[in-house]
């Protein structure tokens, strides 16, 4: 019995050294992919630092764009609001023009009738005028042949 205790207590040990070597290979295994991890955890955290900086970065040129676009859209906002005033300015100088060209209208239509009667007057002058002088080198015409008669 004291052979079976001995054989038991050497497999057992046996056993347990086989555990051992299983168990330190499994962890030098698990070393090597921690190492690994570890390795590329540091490169993701240079990475990183990288994107933080060229994120920054970004950030600050947004930043300044949309200041710039902001300077750029209050500039606008003083130019439409002058093209608004010119618009109006416009708007009202034509309701002016229209106003004067129907008082002138108005003016033209309630003098038409004098028009017409100062038109008839100057044309029944212009014929009296031209008949008088007429006349006039009627005489004359007389006039030079009495003197031609009365010379001969």
């Amino acid at each position: 019995m004291q052979i079976i205790l001995y054989l038991s207590v050497a497999l057992i040990a046996i056993a347990f050294f086989v555990l051992v070597i299983f168990l330190s290979t499994t962890l030098k295994s698990f070393q090597v992919t921690l190492t690994s991890v570890s390795k590329t955890l540091a490169g993701l955290e240079k990475q990183l630092d990288g994107v933080t900086a060229e994120t920054t970065i970004l950030l600050q040129k947004t930043n300044a764009l949309a200041d710039d676009i902001k300077k750029k859209s209050d500039s606008l906002t003083s130019v439409v609001d002058a093209v608004k005033d010119v618009g109006t300015t416009v708007t009202k100088f034509n309701g002016t023009l229209q106003n004067i060209t129907s008082t002138v209208d108005k003016q033209v239509e309630d003098s038409k009738e004098k028009i017409s009667q100062i038109v008839q007057w100057s044309n029944v002058f212009l014929e009296l005028k031209d008949k008088w002088q007429a006349r006039k080198q009627a005489k004359q015409e007389i006039s030079l042949e009495d003197k031609k008669i009365r010379a001969h």
